[in-house]
């Protein structure tokens, strides 16, 4: 068969570090437009501050799921790490919080939305008009999702690049035009503006700034090759982020100080905080006019972007956790002729999501969402804690570890984990104890969630509340072989091209997606995450012809590559990771001889007929077959 490839662009071989990278930043650098203000309100002169501490949170954060999504390359963050840490009941607790994040990030970007489109329409940054506009655009992006229209990756990638590089130039204007370090020392008043007890409420409400994180591990199931690229992606959006929140609360502080108490960062700009930092950095008539409408068209239009990404999380979360029988069934029903999961967007992104915008509160939402994050955090330190506890011993077998580690009774401490789950835990504590309504609000979302996962568990399903129990696949009446998840192993000296093409012409037919899987063999005395340059381009030729065979069948191909010291048993696992309904394997090209008898198959192929969760087909190669 004539081999048929792609130009390979760096930009489509999604996911790498590159592209996990803006991705992510696309999520994370959109809370630039509404964390500045709401963190000022309770942080006043020590903006700045505040931010680097929570920076240093988020570095432990970072970390910490690097190495979880590594580990276990699925979705679900934390609720995956803790499923595997610890049980399902700790796992649900994670999801909880997550569903949590998402609904807030859903109605807080929504309610940002029309005030940066206030230079349009000033009542637009008042009660009720936000509120209304703010409702509308998620009423809009659920409908869209229900109907399946999604956001295109590569404007995704390009805003990113631009959002960024805005904020880069307001910073270099800023050091330029109002930068005052002798006015950033005035606005500091230690204990009264702010007093210690805002100062302390201020670095969890800070860690709104890194929201996103989890955008990483929700994508790492299409990451090529996980092990090399999540780290360098989450290193990246570390460091991007950082670099922005460490410099423009400056230029912000500077330009709007801290009188009698207050600065007008917190009041009047809280709601659309750069478009302040825009009014104040001394640039007149109509520069001014033109760097305010670009400023806050781009903001309005990375924040809808947002709404969107916290619209899709909430489903696919929601969709998860009916999967694994965290929430009724019901949430996994599909729309019978959009195939989206239309009951979780209703309920969770649109009713639930506008429930909380209503009382048009950026204070109460920004708390709300420290609430979740924080907890949802300290899950996640402390799973990957655990999962170093149970795991001593098998360095060898460990794909990759994040630093700094503490070698003490046989066993890795992860330092960052460590300082990562005291400084969340205590956040969150410290978010429940001063601010009532979110206490009140928070523990009463956990206290439902866990009443409903009691009451579906004991009383409908029978099964204890801790152990892991998947829903079975549903298919439709007359539908036994529809499958809608094939995974098409490739690898050199076996025919994949046949597999791939008998597998595109099933997923053709009934609209499946199709995941091209290649593992590398890592020898014994290597570590997993070895720099195997060679092993690494073959696998992504490989991938990149599966892909091109996908795209003349009009069939959507996702590329993948495991690290494995057996490839039989990675195969297994990645089919089980991704509830595959049946898995097409190829035979190898030519018949091997073993101990003396023919071998039909291969090593490979042999195990994963006899351990696969699924069917399996194998297309063995025209020339044999003749």
């Amino acid at each position: 068969m004539a081999r048929r490839r792609r130009q390979a662009h760096e930009l489509e071989r999604v996911l790498g570090a590159n592209a996990l990278f803006a991705t992510a930043y696309g999520n994370v650098g959109s809370s630039i437009y509404y964390a500045l203000g709401v963190t000022a309100f309770f942080a006043l002169g020590l903006t700045p501050v505040v931010f680097v501490v929570a920076g240093l949170f988020f570095a432990a954060t970072a970390a910490t799921y690097a190495e979880g999504t590594v580990s276990f390359p699925e979705a679900g963050g934390s609720s995956s790490f803790a499923r595997h840490a610890f049980n399902e009941l700790v796992s649900f607790g994670a999801a909880w919080a997550q569903m949590l994040n998402y609904i807030i990030t859903i109605a807080i970007s929504a309610f940002f939305v029309p005030h940066y489109l206030s230079i349009f329409w000033e009542p637009l940054r008042t009660n009720p008009w936000d509120i209304i506009v703010g409702a509308g655009v998620i009423v809009v992006l659920v409908t869209l999702n229900i109907v399946g229209i999604q956001e295109s990756a590569r404007i995704n990638v390009g805003l990113a690049g631009i959002d960024f590089a805005t904020q880069v130039l307001l910073v270099l204007l800023g050091f330029v035009l109002v930068f005052s370090p002798h006015i950033l020392v005035k606005n500091v008043h230690f204990g009264t503006a702010p007093t210690w007890g805002h100062f302390l409420l201020a670095i969890p409400i800070a860690m709104i700034a890194y929201t996103g994180i989890e955008t990483v591990s929700n994508l790492s199931e299409e990451a090529r090759d996980p092990v090399r690229s999540i780290p360098r992606s989450i290193l990246m959006v570390a460091i991007a982020v950082f670099a922005i929140y460490f410099t423009l609360p400056m230029i912000a502080l500077s330009a709007m100080p801290v009188k009698h108490g207050v600065t007008v960062l917190g009041t009047r700009f809280s709601a659309d905080p750069v478009l302040g930092v825009v009014e104040h950095l001394g640039i007149g008539g109509a520069l001014l006019s033109v760097l305010k409408i670009y400023v806050g068209l781009l903001a309005a239009t990375i924040l809808f972007i947002a709404t969107n990404a916290g619209v899709i999380g909430a489903s696919r979360i929601t969709y998860a956790m009916a999967g694994y029988r965290q929430l009724p069934g019901l949430f996994r029903r599909l729309h019978p002729k959009f195939k989206t999961p239309w009951i979780s967007l209703v309920v969770f992104a649109g009713f639930v999501s506008i429930l909380v915008l209503l009382p048009g509160k950026t204070n109460f939402l920004g708390t709300m969402y420290s609430f979740g994050a924080m907890l949802s955090f300290t899950i996640a330190h402390a799973s990957v804690i655990q999962l170093r506890r149970l795991r001593a011993g098998e360095d060898k077998d460990v794909p990759w570890r994040a630093r700094p580690n503490l070698r003490w009774r046989g066993v890795d401490w992860p330092l960052f984990a460590v300082v990562g789950v005291l400084g969340t835990g205590l956040s969150w504590l410290d978010v429940v104890i001063q601010y009532p309504s979110t206490r009140y609000a928070g523990l009463g979302w956990l206290a439902l969630g866990f009443v409903v996962y009691v009451v579906y568990r004991r009383r409908i399903l029978h099964v204890p509340l801790a152990e892991t129990v998947r829903a079975p696949v549903e298919y439709g009446l007359a539908a036994a072989l529809e499958f809608r998840s094939i995974l098409v192993p490739i690898a050199p000296g076996y025919a994949s091209d046949e597999a791939m093409d008998f597998a595109c012409r099933l997923a053709a037919e009934r609209r499946a997606s199709i995941v091209a899987f290649t593992a590398i063999q890592v020898p014994l005395d290597m570590p997993l995450d070895a720099e195997l340059p060679d092993d690494v381009h073959e696998a992504n030729e490989q991938l990149d012809e599966a892909r091109a065979i996908g795209e003349s069948y009009g069939v959507r191909v996702v590329g993948r590559i495991a690290r494995t010291r057996n490839i039989g048993r990675a195969i297994v696992d990645e089919a089980v990771r991704r509830e595959s309904e049946i898995i097409v394997m190829a035979g190898p090209r030519r018949v091997q001889l073993q101990r003396g008898r023919r071998q039909i198959f291969g090593d490979a192929v042999d195990f994963v007929l006899r351990h696969a969760p699924c069917r399996v087909m194998v297309a063995t190669p025209r020339e044999r077959a003749a």
